[in-house]
């Protein structure tokens, strides 16, 4: 029988899943189109990424929402499908992870900056973040992910909003890249202040993922720092495929499989409790790390 996720996480180590940009950029989407049209339109490649990842032994499967918030679809003119399409991508993972997995919601960046240096207010972004939250639940989510987060107001405001809307699980993950032999978030929050932010405000799990020129030993370094701040609360981490290196059309990571089965190893070690991969990460990557950590 299926535990609760935060069970399982004091439990022992629980596999998330790897990028889904990446692969379904692999399948056709192009650059500025709107991932989240293909939950409805390509479900069926969608349902493929999904299915990849629960075969390569992932038991936490992200919904295909990062860009789920109104404000990000309606760069796309597709604000009004805001409900429709998240419960939508909550849905292909549900079925993907089966009875034995979790889903995660997965919420992203609003895509501006809170005020003073945008016109966004908290209060506002809290609605947003509601919106997109509600549905995903309604859609089968078991928990949610607050991902790839720079402010830590930002950060904040999902979290209320996702403790307004369901009693699921909240993890909140940020961004990061060096800054003087320290990690810090684009806005130059560093790992510690990040995670008491999330913590304050009531997040279940926090960490990191994706990261700006950072190795894998970097990685290892920042799940120290992570750990270290995180105390008690369970945390994650979803290294990218090592550092990001120029190539004819965008960059490329070059991490192998065998790689990144022995970072999942030293994570753990550090005191990681969900593992998974971000950007250039497949299900090859995510099964040998599956592997290893069994």
């Amino acid at each position: 029988m299926k535990t609760d996720l935060l069970s399982a996480c004091r439990a022992g180590t629980v596999v998330c899943d790897g990028a889904m940009g990446t692969q379904l950029i692999l399948r056709g989407l192009t650059a500025g189109e709107c991932g989240m049209r293909w939950n409805e339109e390509r479900a069926p490649d969608v349902e493929a990424v999904h299915a990849a990842y629960a075969a390569a032994g992932c038991r936490l499967i992200t919904s295909n929402s990062f860009g789920g918030t109104r404000t990000m679809l309606d760069r796309h003119g597709l604000g009004a499908q805001v409900s429709n399409w998240n419960r939508r991508a909550a849905a292909l993972a549900r079925a993907a992870a089966g009875k034995d997995g979790w889903v995660f919601g997965d919420v992203g960046p609003f895509g501006d900056f809170l005020e003073p240096l945008g016109d966004m207010t908290e209060d506002e972004l809290q609605k947003i973040f509601g919106e997109q939250i509600a549905a995903l639940v309604e859609g089968g989510a078991d928990a949610v992910l607050i991902e790839t987060m720079s402010d830590p107001a930002e950060a904040a405001a999902g979290v209320r909003a996702a403790k307004s809307v369901c009693g699921l699980p909240v993890a909140v993950t940020y961004a990061f890249q060096k800054s003087g032999g320290e990690f810090r978030t684009m806005m130059g929050t560093s790992a510690r202040e990040a995670m008491l932010a999330a913590l304050e405000a009531g997040a279940d799990i926090v960490g990191a993922n994706c990261g700006t020129d950072l190795n894998l030993n970097d990685y290892v370094a920042l799940a120290v720092a992570i750990k270290a701040a995180a105390g008690e609360a369970p945390a994650i981490l979803q290294p990218n495929a090592g550092a990001p290196k120029p190539a004819t059309e965008g960059v490329r990571y070059d991490a192998t499989p065998d790689e990144m089965a022995e970072t999942a190893l030293r994570l753990r070690g550090a005191g990681i409790s969900i593992i998974g991969g971000c950007c250039g990460t497949t299900p090859a990557h995510l099964a040998a790390m599956s592997r290893a950590l069994a």
